[in-house]
């Protein structure tokens, strides 16, 4: 701030200084390198428009390569993903075919398991002939008098 008051001060004596004078000597010369630029500097532009044009056409002849770069990558991609997902499928199919063949597998074991078993006539056939026996040997004991052979009944034992 004190300098902005000096300096108004100062270009009051200075008026006449350069500051002053100084804007009114480039004008001068400026017309004379404006008229000798300027058919210079309309060449200059224009050409610099036509190689901008240029540059530009080139960047987008660039850019439309790749794009079709691009397109073909995407439909290459969209090709090996498409045979992915495919042998994915079959990987699958084949799981689960071995999965079907060892269940298959052990389906058949357990029906051999099965069909080995008794029947259902072996069983009850077996049950009589336990029953009849166990009631034969029963009143072969109790005829035989063998009945210190029999364990002591806890309810027998307690009253004698």
């Amino acid at each position: 701030m004190a300098d902005a008051s000096q300096g108004p001060t100062g270009g009051q004596g200075s008026t006449p200084q350069a500051p002053s004078s100084s804007p009114p000597p480039p004008p001068s010369p400026s017309p004379a390198v404006t008229t000798a630029p300027s058919p210079a500097a309309g060449p200059v532009t224009s050409l610099s428009a036509n190689q901008l044009f240029d540059q530009l056409a080139r960047i987008e002849d660039k850019a439309s390569r790749i794009e079709d770069k691009y397109a073909r990558s995407e439909a290459l991609l969209s090709r090996v993903e498409d045979k992915v997902e495919g042998a994915t499928g079959r990987m699958n199919e084949a799981a689960r075919q071995s999965d079907l063949a060892a269940l298959r597998n052990e389906v058949r074991g357990l029906a051999e398991r099965t069909r080995r078993l008794p029947g259902t006539g072996a069983l009850v056939l077996t049950a009589v002939i336990t029953a009849v026996l166990t009631v034969v040997l029963m009143v072969a004991v109790q005829r035989l008098n063998l009945d210190g052979l029999l364990p002591p009944r806890p309810n027998a034992a307690a009253v004698r």
